[in-house]
């Protein structure tokens, strides 16, 4: 893809007749061929990102988006920077750990969109004698995919409760997402960690014989955590996100992105954006996660505004959600 990518693109890049005027911006008429790494089969990622490139090829004939499943945000993150992804699935924790130069040099990467938020909880067993993060210490849980962004987020809330992921837990980190499911209902362990709405592990579980009961942090468990951690953000997963799901459950995570390569093109950044949003109820009909892709979620999620691709902020500007 590193290479094809610019021999596609090279007619709009030097203005031949691939690049057409509309309202006075040069857009891309070239047939665009991009990768898009996910994540471990049975994740959100696959999911989402399965989705995101049948509403955008739908969209946009001269387009095609091709998912990869890889093993997730530490992964996608050297993928795009080495130029082997044209864009990737990045969870908001790696994320802000990449732009803030946490156990590493800062990343030059952008911001394509923001796609949902990331609730983070546990989900039990319906008839599991455990009600309380508390309650699970000392048991065998499983925090999510090795290189996904779950357990970091695990990481970051447990932190603020003064407990440690390896060391007050018997933590399990799976090889593919879509193994938690299984583990949970027949004991294998306690509880399966999580996030987001539409989440396919929680869905599961909540599917399964046995049923679900879900764990997140308390209100006076949250305002610790925000007090150590205040770049997790208050959220809430509605009632009825889940089967059997009766009541709303107040949570805090961060927003999970589309991050793009940083030699991305502006008029390739542009022309996503102006097919993504110009396509909005579509992908929200499609997928309920793909409701919070927006454009003003993404104005709203993005740590700062500098971080999102030139290209996208243009048509923000034009649409009137950014200055």
């Amino acid at each position: 893809m590193r290479f094809a990518f610019p021999v596609l693109l090279a007619a709009a890049l030097l203005g031949g007749p691939a690049a057409a005027q509309t309202g006075g911006n040069a857009i891309s008429t070239a047939i665009l061929s991009l990768s898009l790494g996910t994540a471990t089969p049975g994740g959100g990622f696959p999911l989402y990102g399965n989705a995101f490139a049948q509403a955008m090829n739908a969209a946009d004939p001269q387009t095609t988006i091709a998912p990869r499943n890889t093993k997730g945000s530490n992964e996608n993150i050297p993928l795009l920077e080495k130029g082997e992804l044209d864009l990737a699935l990045v969870a908001g924790e790696p994320a802000y750990e990449a732009f803030a130069g946490i156990g590493r040099a800062p990343v030059r990467l952008k911001i394509l969109t923001a796609i949902y938020s990331n609730p983070g909880m546990f989900v039990v067993r319906a008839d599991s004698p455990y009600r309380t993060i508390r309650d699970l210490v000392g048991q065998p849980v499983a925090f999510g995919a090795k290189g996904s962004g779950l357990p970091i987020l695990a990481r970051y809330v447990l932190d603020g409760l003064g407990l440690r992921q390896d060391e007050d837990f018997k933590a399990i980190y799976l090889d593919r997402a879509g193994d938690g499911p299984a583990m949970v209902e027949d004991g294998r362990v306690a509880a399966l960690w999580g996030a987001g709405i539409g989440w396919p592990g929680f869905a599961a579980v909540a599917s399964s014989a046995s049923g679900a009961r879900f764990i997140a942090p308390s209100a006076e468990e949250i305002t610790r955590i925000r007090a150590k951690h205040a770049f997790l953000k208050p959220m809430l997963v509605p009632a009825g996100s889940y089967p059997k799901q009766s009541e709303p459950i107040a949570s805090l995570g961060s927003w999970s992105f589309v991050l793009t390569r940083e030699d991305l093109p502006d008029d390739v950044a542009y022309r996503l954006a102006k097919t993504l949003h110009g396509v909005e109820a579509t992908f929200c009909k499609q997928l309920a996660q793909a409701c919070e892709t927006t454009a003003a979620n993404t104005i709203a999620a993005a740590p700062k505004p500098e971080l999102i691709h030139p290209g996208v902020m243009k048509y923000f500007r034009e649409i009137g959600v950014a200055r």
